[in-house]
């Protein structure tokens, strides 16, 4: 479980305290469309309000060029949507940092329980590099630093591990769920515990499946990554993705889930079509049967209800990626499917990993109905792997 000290362990109390929050939302011109990391944020905000601090929050939004503001990455519509869902005044500090009296004087000027926000902390080029000059400078405009951005934690950046050089550091309330959850997953899983991977591609996430490999019963891979995986049996994969450079350690893990028992199976029929296209002719075909003009953009039936079935068996569940092309409804079936099976088996624990499994719960309306997803992506994949999370190691030890 998470060794550091919580945002509880500290006396916040007429403190200034920089909150790393994890505000990457998708807007629509100035009106965010989709709030979950606002939202998960909001339990320790409203803890440290509560008890007297005086919240200054950090963010990045999207990937400005840095070095210049741009009004299209601004967190003016992120600062409305945090009033609305806080039911406070939150103050956005458009001063810049480089010429921070300003700023320093809203923030001096504050009284304990209000809430500002600096804008967009990647309008800043410092911010990347873990500039120690810049997150010194950061640090200065606070007493005390808490992390809450469990989805940017695998950044060394400057507001997610270099102002902790200068500020006591804590684990804001949703940084230390995401971390104890996945820790306990890993290690005290009830059985028949069944992990799910899907997307691109083999290489961004060959560390996860291999640590899977040691701790699941059962791994079941489809999308754009399983036919590395096929071709690495022999199977001939026609148009579809594949990255030869993997087919090797592809084969290196199909071996090493024979040793270990573990039962990783791969789609037995595919959903093929003639182009990258919602309107492409498709067909079904087994996996021995993929035409050498047509490419794979989704599992097929029959593979669904085998994955269908090791879902149900379940009593942990790990999920990270979709099936196939999700976003177009001509192959969404295979990652609804599965999407289904997750939250309609009760009587497992269920963990989405983030990412394209998420968009895929709130494209088919189940997000309330899983035990826990992930806001972070990267991050969870990187716990996941086994490596360090610059933005947890930074903090002090409990």
């Amino acid at each position: 479980m998470l060794n550091k000290k919580s945002v509880k362990d500290a006396d916040v109390k007429g403190k200034r305290i920089l909150v790393r929050v994890d505000f990457n939302v998708p807007l629509d011109g100035s009106t965010v469309t989709d709030d979950t990391r606002i939202r998960a944020a909001l339990p320790t905000i409203r803890y440290l309000v509560d008890h007297g601090g005086r919240v200054v929050l950090i963010s990045h939004l999207g990937r400005p060029q840095g070095g210049v503001f741009e009004k299209e990455f601004s967190l003016a519509p992120v600062q409305r949507s945090l009033e609305r869902l806080i039911g406070r005044d939150v103050k956005l500090l458009e001063g810049n940092l480089e010429n921070e009296s300003t700023v320093r004087d809203a923030i001096d000027a504050m009284s304990d329980g209000e809430i500002v926000m600096l804008e967009n902390i990647r309008f800043y080029p410092e911010e990347k590099a873990n500039d120690l000059a810049f997150a010194r400078q950061l640090a200065s405009l606070g007493d005390l630093y808490v992390n809450d951005a469990f989805g940017a934690a695998h950044r060394a950046h400057a507001s997610t591990a270099g102002v902790a050089e200068y500020l006591p550091a804590y684990a804001g309330l949703l940084l230390a769920r995401e971390v104890d959850t996945l820790v306990a997953m890993l290690r005290d899983a009830p059985t028949p515990f069944v992990g799910i991977l899907g997307g691109s591609k083999v290489s961004d996430k060959f560390g996860v499946i291999e640590r899977l490999i040691d701790v699941v019963d059962t791994l079941l891979i489809g999308g754009g990554m399983a036919f590395t995986f096929l071709a690495a049996q022999g199977h001939g994969i026609g148009k579809s993705l594949v990255e030869v450079d993997w087919i090797e350690p592809a084969k290196e893990m199909l071996a090493k889930a024979h040793e270990k028992d573990c039962n990783l199976i791969l789609p037995i029929d595919i959903v093929v079509a003639d182009a990258f296209a919602e309107d492409a002719n498709t067909r079904i075909v087994g996996i021995d049967e993929i035409p050498d003009d047509m490419m794979g953009l989704d599992i097929g039936p029959a593979t669904c209800e085998l994955f269908k079935g090791e879902i149900a068996q379940a009593r942990t569940i790990y999920w990270n990626g979709p099936m196939g092309v999700f976003e177009m409804d001509a192959f969404a079936a295979g990652t609804e499917s599965v999407a289904r099976a997750v939250a309609h088996n009760n009587a497992a624990t269920s963990v989405i990993g983030g990412g394209d499994s998420v968009a895929a719960l709130k494209k088919f309306g189940l997000e309330d109905q899983v035990t826990f997803v992930s806001t972070g992506g990267g991050a969870s994949m990187r716990l996941v792997e086994g490596k360090p999370l610059p933005g947890v190691e930074a903090l002090l030890d409990a």
